[in-house]
């Protein structure tokens, strides 16, 4: 059985965190959504079908067949915003719809010929192409899907225990004299992790996984569930909090709890940051802090592309789309959604939703305080340039020319005031 995953028309529900990626590519736990799907199946996916957007980026950032339809004769398409747990069946010819939503298909080649990326985006169109498949369902305790960004926060810390599991404890990394590690048949240490005099890992809740070249600095504190990925640095006195997954290159300081980033950003200096999805290129500039719940303790609304949704969490923080910036003692209210390549430095509250290339400062070029005025996409990008060296990446003529196409995409999405 080949295994195809697609993107459908609800990616505008996680937006601004997938204007540069597929939904699969999203992070929970210890990896994203599509090395779920290929670990559950064991096999790795025969093709991806994305917006064609993103199709050329996509076929430089892995090597899978981008919108080409695999020849085998028995082909399971699943929805790329599903957190799939563990392998499932299901019966030649059927799918599982939820709603107008197609969450698996089992296809033969003939069924599979008649969908597209345009196809696969239209839930009308998409409905027609499968009105010869039968009804099928799947298994809740096997799939879970992420309808928006809350979603994969609210799930990471179980995916963090669970794919614990499977790797088990391990410790490779020098741990030097006066660290403390609490319940160590819970922590995982990866190849040159290092973690330095007076900091503590404390697993007695929940796992520890640190992978490799990782830097633990003197007095910071990790709980778990955690995960902190390759070649992250956590700061001095940082105290990473449970149900956090610090993906690959972050620099991350102060507190996070219950928080993903998806890597390559920095939170380097103090400041909490709760319950949020940080996108890659990120700068959280000294002091930036976050609410991650209302005085009343009722359910977050999130403005989702502008337009506020219910999240039913009592937790929620904020969710920052790639290249945003922010400037010191920057503060985020419950719920808040910075857009792709926004940079905010302001003296008081941020609104809660500030659209993507926004530049939003007290005074900025004569236009009066805290009103948004364009983020200019050239210099933005010159930007991202300096920080991905700092890295040592080069982004390449498909990733700018995606970046520059993210502003007509989110100006035609996003509701502005």
């Amino acid at each position: 059985m080949q295994l195809v995953v697609f993107e459908d028309a609800a990616y505008v529900h996680l937006l601004p965190l997938v204007y540069a990626r597929a939904t699969f590519n999203l992070r929970c736990g210890f990896d994203n959504l599509l090395d779920k799907m290929e670990s559950a199946f064991g096999v790795a996916a025969a093709a991806v079908f994305v917006r064609p957007l993103l199709a050329e980026v996509l076929r430089e950032r892995q090597r899978r067949p981008v919108n080409q339809t695999p020849p085998g004769e028995d082909q399971l398409w699943l929805n790329g915003r599903l957190l799939v747990r563990r392998r499932f069946e299901l019966p030649p010819g059927g799918a599982v719809w939820r709603g107008d939503t197609l969450l698996a298909a089992r296809l033969d080649r003939r069924a599979a010929a008649g969908l597209s990326p345009e196809t696969l985006l239209d839930p009308a169109a998409l409905r027609g192409a499968l009105a010869a498949c039968r009804p099928a369902e799947l298994p809740p305790e096997s799939v879970r899907p992420i309808d928006h960004p809350w979603d994969l926060v609210h799930e990471n810390p179980a995916e963090i225990v669970r794919q614990f599991a499977a790797h088990g404890p391990r410790v490779h990394g020098p741990v030097y004299a006066g660290a403390h590690l609490v319940h160590d048949a819970a922590i995982h240490l990866g190849d040159g992790t290092r973690v330095k005099p007076g900091a503590v890992l404390d697993a007695e809740d929940g796992p520890i996984f640190l992978g490799d070249g990782v830097t633990v600095a003197p007095n910071a504190v990790l709980v778990g569930p955690c995960f902190i990925g390759d070649g992250c640095v956590i700061q001095p006195g940082a105290r990473i909090r449970p149900g956090s997954a610090i993906h690959m290159r972050c620099k991350v300081g102060g507190e996070v709890e219950g928080t993903i980033f998806h890597g390559f950003s920095n939170k380097q200096h103090d400041g909490f940051l709760g319950h949020a999805y940080v996108g890659e290129w990120v700068n959280l500039g000294a002091g930036t802090t976050n609410s991650d719940l209302k005085n009343t303790y009722g359910p977050v609304r999130v403005p989702i592309n502008g337009r506020p949704v219910d999240s039913g969490q009592m937790f929620v923080g904020g969710f920052l789309g790639d290249h945003v910036k922010t400037g010191i003692h920057t503060t985020l209210p419950t719920g808040a959604v910075l857009g792709f390549a926004a940079s905010v430095f302001l003296s008081r509250v941020v609104p809660q939703f500030v659209p993507s290339f926004s530049w939003l400062t007290d005074a900025a070029d004569g236009v009066p305080g805290g009103e948004a005025v364009e983020n200019d996409p050239a210099r933005a990008w010159a930007v991202a340039v300096q920080m991905a060296a700092r890295r040592g990446r080069t982004l390449s003529a498909a990733e700018q020319a995606l970046f520059f196409a993210v502003r007509d995409e989110a100006r035609r999405i996003e509701r502005r005031a």
